[in-house]
């Protein structure tokens, strides 16, 4: 295996940065340090455990411009919208996980009397392997691993090979904070290395988000292994526009989850069903205010939309906008009009109609700045439609009635079902999705759950 590897910035095809794979023996000594590191990390308290992670989400907020600009270069975000993941998003997510800490881990008195002593404790798994991915390369990962560190667990974490720095950030912001050695650790590995790894008994726990057939990978390696895993595998995210809705809201709020991050992101908009009603003048809306985006080197403050991840990207997103046309699908947006389209990983955003569930743009994930709308006659055609998919991460519906949009929603197949809005992650809430989309729970108090295991205490006094 040639153990040095290089990313390849979709900014401009140059060389962002080159890293090394881990050898066996350093993998080894990074799994002994975690093991021997449990004793102690697990009798820190709570509040101990807080200050640390406190003190390295200080580091990130610091750094947060230096981190922005890795971003945007290993993976081609516009920095207009990068600071963000730190300073808004991870700092979201990392200071609420943190102040519900405490209460969710707290333990469980089911009788404290003269006779008997019964309590159920939530204690650490042990040592739990991060795998994240290079889209929201913060966002996804600070979901486990601070909740993982808060709940007295070892963490150790191996970022996508596109965004590394992300992983050495983690580590350098830890050390800061002064966090006991071996309880935060980062890999440099292949895929050969982390299926190797998992299979390792000292690995407790698998948080992986990313690909289907990704997915299955790391089920495949764990084979006989009885750890839980939490898998968040992405979507093919509907949204509903119903006749009572807010059009322009609608329509402003749905190119934005269709096209942020170059439509890059597991719970953006992918597939849009219109009331019949209203179906021209939200098309229209619809493609006046895509045809506003920028697309450009995504260093420039102007940019809105940058290249997509890497040169292949684009040409699997284009075979699904291809097959869509061979079969009947019209596209609405004016390519040439997008300087950048075609060069390189850059992609200019599209917006097809016509479009039926025969085809792959309203099937599978296409993970790009596409999306394909359809008019639908009802709530009972649109429920059908949404719900004709083989993923559920999130669904949103744009209505003035929350009533009945309280029953549509319980009645869509999907991990969060938002109204009025969509590609939001509230901490506050179980992130978890079904079907294809994946299995487990991060963020809110039950977050906590996949990071502990229960422990009955049963006391005749």
């Amino acid at each position: 295996m040639n153990h040095n590897f290089q990313v390849i910035s979709p900014i401009d095809q140059s060389v962002c940065c080159e890293r090394r794979f881990a050898f066996a023996d350093e993998i080894e000594q990074k799994l002994a340090k975690a093991q021997q590191a449990q004793s102690q990390w697990r009798n820190v308290s709570v509040q101990d455990r807080i200050a640390f992670c406190q003190k390295a989400l200080d580091y990130f907020m610091y750094h947060a411009l230096e981190i922005a600009e890795e971003i945007t270069w290993q993976m081609g975000r516009p920095i207009r919208y990068t600071p963000f993941e730190i300073t808004k998003g991870f700092k979201e997510r990392a200071e609420y996980m943190m102040s519900i800490a405490s209460d969710s881990l707290e333990d469980q008195i089911i009788e404290d009397s003269p006779e008997a002593l019964r309590m159920i404790k939530k204690e650490p798994l042990g040592t739990v392997m991060v795998l994240a991915p290079w889209n929201y390369p913060y966002l996804t990962s600070v979901n486990v691993v601070i909740p993982a560190l808060l709940a007295g667990n070892m963490v150790v974490l191996k970022h996508a090979q596109q965004t590394p720095l992300c992983a050495e950030r983690y580590a350098a912001a830890f050390e800061y904070a002064g966090l006991p050695e071996g309880v935060f650790q980062f890999l440099h590995i292949s895929n050969q290395q982390v299926a190797e790894v998992i299979q390792d008994q000292r690995i407790n726990y698998v948080a992986f988000t990313g690909s289907v057939s990704g997915g299955h990978a790391v089920q495949s390696a764990l084979g006989g292994r009885f750890i839980n895993t939490g898998m968040e595998l992405g979507g093919k995210d509907a949204a509903y526009v119903r006749a009572d809705v807010d059009l322009n809201s609608a329509v402003e709020n749905l190119v934005d989850g269709a096209l942020f991050n170059s439509g890059q992101s597991c719970c953006g908009i992918e597939r849009i069903y219109v009331h019949e009603s209203l179906y021209d003048d939200f098309i229209e809306g619809f493609v006046k205010l895509t045809n506003t985006y920028q697309l450009d080197h995504p260093m420039i403050a102007d940019t809105t939309l940058g290249p997509v991840v890497r040169i292949e990207s684009v040409a699997k997103i284009q075979a699904h906008i291809d097959e869509a046309i061979e079969k009947g699908a019209k596209t609405l947006i004016d390519t040439s009009n997008f300087e950048q389209d075609g060069q390189g990983a850059y992609m200019a955003p599209q917006v097809l109609v016509n479009v039926d569930h025969s085809m792959l743009i309203m099937k599978e994930e296409t993970f790009g700045p596409v999306v394909g709308i359809m008019s639908v006659k009802d709530d009972d055609e649109a429920l059908v439609l949404i719900n004709d998919s083989a993923y559920g991460l999130t669904s949103s519906i744009w209505s003035a009635d929350d009533q009945k949009s309280m029953e549509l929603a319980q009645q869509i197949q999907s991990g969060t079902v938002f109204m009025n809005r969509c590609d939001y992650l509230d901490p506050a809430l179980a992130w978890t999705g079904v079907k294809n989309s994946g299995k487990g729970c991060t963020l809110s108090a039950m977050g906590y759950d996949s990071m502990t295991r229960p422990k009955s205490f049963h006391f005749r006094k």
